[in-house]
Order: structure tokens, then C-alpha cells, then sequence
């Protein structure tokens, strides 16, 4: 052992063409396991992460593929309930008061409240606001009377033939001054009116199906 540890100390480095062959083959290994180890580390090393970012980027696409896949899936019948609930809506709003009911209906509310007993000391409807499927009347009023006649207005009004809506905007209701049990209601309520297919036209809008020829 120490006769061959002598002789790779005196190796001449200058001249590997010298050196017995155990140890030129030795030397070829190791110098090929180094270039080996060099072409890893800067070729297949690389390779292997950019092969670990593919695979990262092939997962998630197939995530977004089966999620959109889904949605495919579900886009017909979302498709059918929208056309249903947009059919909904319209026979909702065909059971509102028509343009040509409508002047006939502001003459019921007023006269409801009469019925009553209740004092209109202000009735004033205002010009309408067209929306998209519907358009809304401001009416300004100032109305004496007692609780219990209010409440039968309100009950009166529900009763009318046609749907009637009330919103009221800015609505106060005081006591009388000086008439114990008399009450002010004053303020403004809107009123809502359907659109037919005409008007929605007019707008640009579309005419719902089974609307209004």
C-alpha cells in the first residue's frame, strides 16, 4: 500500500501519458464522472424544473378545463331558468295598470280616500319616469283624516281591481293641530304602470316574448 501510495505522489501531472494505466483509467473515470456531474447540473437540472413548471401548468389547465367544462354543462338549463324567471317577471308586471288604465286608476286611489272620509286637501300626480319594463308616477299629497279611516284607505286601495303599488317617498303623518285624533299624511307616493312593447321599443329595449302585439 505504501509503494502504490508513493506512486501517485510521484505522478508526473505534466505528462499523463507516463502514468501506469490502473491509474490512467482511474483518472479517465473521474474526469468523466465530473463532466458527467457539470452537464447535470447545468443542463438536467434545468430541464427537470422547467418539466416540474409544465407539469404545474398541465394541472392547472386541466382545473380550468373541468371548471369550464361544468359550466358548459350547466349553461342550457341556467339559459331556461333565465327565460323562465324573464317570463315570470312580465306576467308580474302585466298585472300593473296599463298606460290607458292608468288615469282611471289615480281617480279610484283618490276616490278610495273620499270613500273613506278621508280629507285630500292635496292630490297633485306628477309626469311619469320610464324605466326598463315599467315607468313610475310621483303622486303629491296631503291627506287629513283619522287612523282608523287610513286604514281603511289603505285596505280600499289593495282591493282595486288592478294591482296597485305604493311607494312612499319622504312621508310624514303629524297630528292636526288644534283637532284631537285628526292626522296629516303628506309627502309623495309613486305609483307603477306597465310598459308595453311599443314604449319598451322606443327605449331600445327588447319587447319581452308574449308581450303585447
Amino acid at each position: 500500500m505504501s509503494k502504490k501510495g508513493m506512486d501517485l505522489r510521484n505522478l508526473d501531472t505534466s505528462n499523463p501519458g507516463s502514468w501506469p494505466l490502473p491509474v490512467k483509467i482511474a483518472a479517465c473515470v473521474i474526469t468523466g464522472l465530473f463532466i458527467i456531474g457539470l452537464a447535470w447540473y447545468f443542463f438536467v437540472a434545468d430541464r427537470k424544473t422547467e418539466l416540474e413548471g409544465l407539469v404545474a401548468t398541465q394541472e392547472t389547465l386541466k382545473t380550468e378545463f373541468a371548471d369550464k367544462q361544468g359550466r358548459a354543462a350547466n349553461l342550457e338549463p341556467l339559459k331556461q331558468q333565465l327565460a323562465q324567471m324573464e317570463l315570470m317577471l312580465q306576467q308580474m308586471l302585466r298585472q300593473l295598470p296599463s298606460k290607458n288604465e292608468m288615469p282611471d286608476l289615480i281617480v279610484d286611489v283618490s276616490q278610495t280616500a273620499l270613500a273613506t272620509g278621508i280629507s285630500n286637501e292635496l292630490f297633485q300626480p306628477g309626469p311619469e319616469t320610464a324605466k326598463e319594463f315599467y315607468a313610475e308616477k310621483p303622486i303629491n299629497l296631503r291627506m287629513v283624516g283619522t287612523y282608523h279611516q287610513f286604514g281603511a284607505f289603505v285596505s280600499g286601495v289593495a282591493s282595486l281591481p288592478r294591482v296597485v303599488i305604493m311607494t312612499m317617498n319622504n312621508i310624514s303623518l303629524t297630528p292636526r293641530a288644534g283637532k284631537p285624533g285628526l292626522l296629516v299624511l303628506q309627502g309623495t307616493v309613486k305609483t307603477y304602470r306597465y310598459l308595453d312593447d311599443d314604449e319598451i321599443a322606443a327605449q331600445g329595449g327588447t319587447p319581452a316574448p308574449g308581450g303585447s302585439k
